[in-house]
């Protein structure tokens, strides 16, 4: 009987390749970084619901603590969800919510960790560390944090799949989670306007630091 045939692991400089090869092109760079901008308007077109699973089902792939994924998302289209979403937010949000086809209300659970033992089968005793009324506070933080991080995948994948995205901070967050998460284990984060930007409406983009400015290597 022939000896079975291991073909030998690749090198770090095939790795190094490999992984050089899976670098975006200066168009990739242009949709996602160096040509998006925050949407302040939008056309009169609806977005197509497959367009938005296959956004979410991208920006899920992005990592989270212990594969956690704490992010919940609502999608508000309709007239009478948009009416309950306006009424939450700042002046200045109002017209261009009124003329998106989508907003997104990013949202964090704070009872994320009873899907520890399905997502992260190989260690579901990590739930314990969030359960418990002296853990409530940490869980929640640990929460946020990482729905903000799957929020930020989202908002490139939408821009990967040809969308615009206008982000915003300026609601109310009580209101807004009385609402639409009344259940209480729900925490909204933030919004994000979607669909195709109307690029006559967009405003010079700001300044931003050097890196050197902000960053250094220790």
């Amino acid at each position: 009987m022939s000896a079975s045939y291991e073909p030998a692991p690749p090198t770090v400089d095939e790795l190094l390749a490999l992984k050089a090869a899976r670098a975006l092109d200066e168009r990739a760079l242009r949709t996602l970084f160096l040509e998006a901008r925050t949407a302040n308007g939008f056309l009169p077109r609806p977005v197509p619901h497959d367009t938005i699973e296959r956004a979410f089902e991208l920006a899920e792939l992005g990592p989270t603590s212990a594969n956690t994924l704490p992010l919940r998302i609502v999608f508000v289209e309709s007239p009478e969800a948009k009416a309950r979403l306006v009424a939450t937010l700042s002046p200045g949000n109002v017209e261009k919510t009124k003329a998106a086809p989508l907003t997104a209300i990013f949202a964090a659970d704070t009872k994320f960790y009873e899907h520890i033992p399905r997502l992260f089968p190989n260690a579901p005793q990590f739930k314990n560390l969030f359960t418990g009324e002296d853990k409530a506070e940490f869980s929640t933080q640990f929460a946020l944090m990482n729905a903000t991080l799957q929020g930020a995948y989202f908002m490139l994948a939408a821009r990967a799949l040809g969308l615009d995205v206008g982000p915003m901070g300026g609601f109310d967050k009580k209101q807004l989670d009385a609402a639409f998460f009344p259940e209480g284990t729900l925490k909204s984060i933030w919004i994000a306007n979607l669909g195709y930007g109307d690029d006559t409406k967009l405003y010079p983009r700001n300044p931003r630091f050097n890196f050197d400015e902000v960053a250094r290597f220790a």
